[in-house]
């Protein structure tokens, strides 16, 4: 890949984008959240045990979070205040059967009061049923790598469904479930923290892939009528068979995913794209390009590149790349489910959403079947194991107060909001 791709232009000099161009009929413009990361209090989910777990490199406790399991109809209005189609949560399988086999009318009348509220102001609602988080009782029993989980996870949907199907607009059934299988069950760094090596990785994409084919049927035949897909991180990913991130390199998504020597574009990608052809849709979740080894381990960036406060590769156009090859691969419509920046330079964040639509709108004109894009995230939130320092937000948010405040980026992203529509 070109140096010159993974090194912008100086945030001062940039002009940011102030229209997108007209948007197809039934698109929608969204933002994103998920329910450990803005709740507060979900205690009895594996994150909860991670964080509180000596050694396992979480940098701090979710804790209280944003607190939006009581400030939830707020959220909604900072959503509505943007002038968006839609807001994109997830609920939390841990409120809902925080044992198994025991499930809570109370939790599940929570979300449904988000939603009717989330419907009153004109909003759709997009809902994910397993953002990152599992139940310490499904966790405790192998959690992914247990093919019991496939029908658990079934169960509850079936149960969630049945209850808030009819307020449903767009459903996922899993969000990024690839990270959850590599970073989980192969590398340590996300819960259940194992180095369980290619095979853990395996086993958890299988079940991972069981699940959603086994809700999708659920889904379905609930009640409600609505698009179901699932999420997938795609980041760019180039690999450099030299381990020089500046040479040319091949991009993943342009590999065999039927290569027994080479399994990690199929685990990480190719499995999750073929399920997704009996879908209604197919969420990429894009945030940078990535430059890995011949053995797809990250290399080192070099010292001039430009980075995010994640330390990825400040890289907007990476969007433009995985639409494309996502379109292709899963071969249904695409919605950009999550795309965004880790910043405290808001016009670093408005920057980079201009050029990452500028390249998603040249995928669309080239036919690319895109149906809505939504930022990460509405909230500065818990960011996983990286704790509170990674700022994504559309909207700052007090660490002692809540109080919330839209940053100039929430203005310019309605702004390119309101001009689609003229």
């Amino acid at each position: 890949m070109p140096e010159e791709d993974a090194m912008p232009d100086a945030a001062s000099t940039f002009s940011p984008m102030t229209s997108f161009g007209p948007v197809p009929a039934g698109w929608l413009w969204g933002t994103a959240t998920a329910a450990h990361q803005i709740e507060g209090g979900n205690t009895n989910n594996d994150w909860w045990v991670f964080e509180h777990t000596a050694g396992t490199g979480a940098k701090e406790s979710s804790g209280d979070a944003t607190d939006s399991y009581h400030r939830w109809f707020e959220d909604l209005e900072l959503v509505k205040n943007m002038g968006l189609d839609c807001y994109r949560f997830s609920i939390e399988w841990s409120r809902i059967e925080p044992a198994q086999g025991e499930f809570s009318i109370a939790a599940l009348e929570h979300y449904r009061q988000i939603m009717l509220a989330a419907h009153e102001l004109g909003l759709k609602t997009s809902v994910t049923f397993h953002h990152f988080t599992t139940p310490i009782w499904a966790a405790e029993q192998g959690g992914w790598e247990n093919p019991q989980i496939v029908e658990w996870f079934a169960r509850y949907v079936d149960i969630a469904v049945q209850h808030l199907g009819d307020q449903i607009d767009i459903a996922a059934t899993f969000n990024e479930p690839n990270v959850v299988a590599l970073l989980g069950y192969m590398l340590n760094i996300f819960p259940p923290a194992k180095n369980g090596g290619i095979e853990a990785f395996r086993a958890s994409t299988e079940n991972f892939v069981a699940a959603h084919k086994r809700a999708r049927v659920v889904l379905k035949d609930g009640p409600g009528d609505f698009p179901v897909g699932l999420t997938l991180a795609l980041s760019d990913i180039v690999v450099h068979a030299d381990g020089d991130p500046n040479s040319e390199g091949v991009r993943m998504m342009d590999m065999p995913t039927d290569d027994p020597e080479n399994p990690f574009p199929w685990l990480m990608a190719g499995a999750y794209l073929e399920a997704a052809r009996d879908d209604d849709y197919i969420g990429v979740q894009t945030y940078f390009t990535q430059h890995v080894g011949p053995d797809f381990q990250e290399l080192a960036k070099p010292a001039d590149w430009r980075v995010t406060q994640m330390d990825w590769t400040f890289t907007p156009e990476a969007l433009g790349q995985t639409v494309r090859a996502a379109f292709a691969a899963a071969q249904v419509p695409v919605i950009v489910t999550e795309n965004g920046v880790a910043t405290a330079d808001d016009a670093e964040r408005i920057e980079y959403y201009s050029r990452s639509l500028a390249a998603l709108r040249e995928a669309m004109d080239d036919g690319v079947d895109v149906r809505g894009f939504f930022a990460w995230s509405l909230l500065d939130n818990f960011e996983w194991a990286e704790g509170y320092r990674p700022t994504f937000g559309l909207v700052a948010v007090d660490p002692v107060t809540f109080a919330r405040t839209p940053k100039p980026s929430a203005a310019w992203y309605a702004g390119v909001v309101a001009s689609s529509r003229s």
